[in-house]
């Protein structure tokens, strides 16, 4: 199955999509309401590992399919697909503040390493849009090192930007 044929058969039906990503900010919600004043911090953090994965993995997809499509393809804004590139942005962001409003992310097990991963694709699709706009030829006045640089300060400029968001 192409990734082509997985967006029709979601478009087709698209219910199953739209009931997961409804249900996983409420399920924050109850989990908030649920936890509150509650001092077992392990227990709760990890059901808000899986929360987080449950609605992180889609959403950076969705991010991820839609700079590629925006930026890459020249997908119109007319054409997108509300389900597929809207909706787990959507419930990604509302479940993640609901999850930060009740316990910092630094007790949720591996969110870092959603964070890094995160920083690791900006930062690939940043320098595969500056290749793809500089049209780069082999003859360079600008040593590689520069290069090098750039895009390690891109990548750090990227993470201090996430850490600050969330």
């Amino acid at each position: 199955m192409t990734l082509s044929q997985f967006f029709a058969s979601i478009s087709t039906n698209p219910w199953p999509a739209v009931v997961y990503f409804l249900i996983l900010p409420f399920t924050a919600w109850v989990v908030g309401t649920a936890a509150d004043g509650s001092r077992d911090i392990k227990f709760w953090s990890i059901i808000y590992a899986i929360l987080v994965y449950a609605v992180c993995i889609p959403g950076i997809f969705a991010v991820t399919l839609n700079i590629y499509l925006f930026l890459f393809e020249r997908q119109s804004i007319w054409q997108a697909n509300i389900v597929l590139q809207y909706l787990p942005v959507i419930s990604m962001a509302i479940t993640l503040m609901l999850i930060k409003s009740k316990i910092p992310f630094s007790l949720i097990p591996g969110f870092g390493k959603i964070s890094g991963f995160l920083t690791l694709i900006a930062a690939l699709i940043g320098v595969m849009w500056f290749f793809d706009r500089i049209h780069l030829v082999a003859f360079t006045y600008v040593p590689f090192s520069v290069i090098l640089i750039g895009f390690v300060l891109t990548l750090l400029a990227i993470r201090f930007a996430w850490s600050k968001l969330f």
